[in-house]
C-alpha cells in the first residue's frame, strides 16, 4: 500500500506520449522535492463525457503502451476503469486500479478489480454518504484482496454543483483505508448548458489544505501544462506552477 504522503497527479486523460511523459517527469520530482511518493493517474476513456462530441481518450488498446512507457520513469501508476473485463486488461500495466465515483456500487467492477491483487482505489460517489462506502469495501474485500483505498471527491449540491464535507475525511478513515482527497473534481459544475463540465481550479488548493488538516493520506489533481488547453476537464485542472505550490504547502 501507499504511505500516508502521496500524491496521485496527471491529465485527466490520455493525450499525446510526450506530453503524458512530461506531465509524469515534473510531477514526480515536485513530489521528490518535497518528500511524496508520487503515483502518475490518467484515464484511457472518459466513458462517461456529458457531451457525445467531446474527446474520450484512445481507448485501451492504444493506452497499454503509454502506460508502459510511463512506468519506466515512475514507481506507480494507476487508471480508472468502466466495465469489469477491463481490470484484467489493464493490470499489468498500472499499480492502482481506480474504481470512478458514479460507477462505486457496481458488484461485478469492483469484485474484478479486486481479483487482480492490484490496489483497488474506491471514489466515493457523489450521491452516497461517507458511511455506505462499507459496502464497496467488503466487495473487494470479498474477493480475498485487502488493498483497498478510498478517494473523496466533493457530494452533490442541487442539480449542477458540489460542495465537499471535509467531515467525509474522518469518516472514511475509519474504515482502515488510505484517504485520499480529490481537489479537482471537487471543483467541478456540472450540467453546462454547453455540455462541457465546469468549475474553478483556484478551489483545488484550498481544498488540499483543508483535507490534510482532516486527516487526508493523500492529494489527488490533474495537472497539465495548459489547463486551458486540455483535452478534458480543462477548468479545474491546475497549471505545473499551480501543483507545485500546492504541494509544497502540504509539505509544511
Amino acid at each position: 500500500m501507499l504511505d500516508s504522503k502521496f500524491v496521485i497527479a496527471g491529465p485527466c486523460v490520455l493525450e499525446s506520449k510526450d506530453m503524458c511523459l512530461q506531465i509524469a517527469k515534473y510531477c514526480k520530482s515536485v513530489c521528490d522535492k518535497y518528500g511524496f511518493t508520487y503515483v502518475f493517474k490518467a484515464s484511457f476513456d472518459k466513458a462517461n463525457r456529458t457531451s457525445i462530441n467531446s474527446f474520450r481518450g484512445p481507448g485501451l488498446e492504444k493506452s497499454l503502451e503509454t502506460f508502459s512507457l510511463i512506468r519506466e520513469h515512475v514507481e506507480y501508476t494507476t487508471t480508472d476503469i468502466h466495465e469489469p473485463h477491463q481490470a484484467a486488461q489493464i493490470a499489468p500495466y498500472v499499480d492502482i486500479i481506480q474504481i470512478p465515483a458514479f460507477l462505486c456500487r457496481q458488484t461485478d467492477l469492483l469484485t474484478a478489480a479486486g481479483e487482480t491483487g492490484k490496489i483497488v482505489n474506491i471514489k466515493k460517489a457523489q450521491f452516497l454518504s461517507a458511511d455506505k462506502m462499507e459496502h464497496a469495501i467488503k466487495k473487494v474485500y470479498h474477493t480475498g484482496n485487502k488493498r483497498v483505498m478510498l478517494t473523496e471527491r466533493g457530494s452533490m449540491m442541487g442539480m449542477s454543483d458540489l460542495v465537499v464535507d471535509f467531515r467525509n475525511i474522518h469518516k472514511l478513515k475509519q474504515f482502515g483505508c488510505p484517504v485520499a482527497m480529490d481537489v479537482t473534481h471537487a471543483c467541478q459544475t456540472y450540467s453546462q448548458t454547453n455540455g462541457v463540465t465546469g468549475g474553478n481550479r483556484i478551489y483545488g488548493p484550498l481544498f488540499a489544505q483543508c483535507a490534510k488538516i482532516f486527516g487526508a493520506d493523500g492529494t489527488f489533481a490533474e495537472v497539465h501544462p495548459n489547463p486551458d488547453e486540455a483535452l478534458s476537464d480543462s477548468a479545474n485542472t491546475m497549471n505545473f506552477n499551480m501543483f507545485e505550490d500546492m504541494v509544497k504547502s502540504l509539505a509544511e
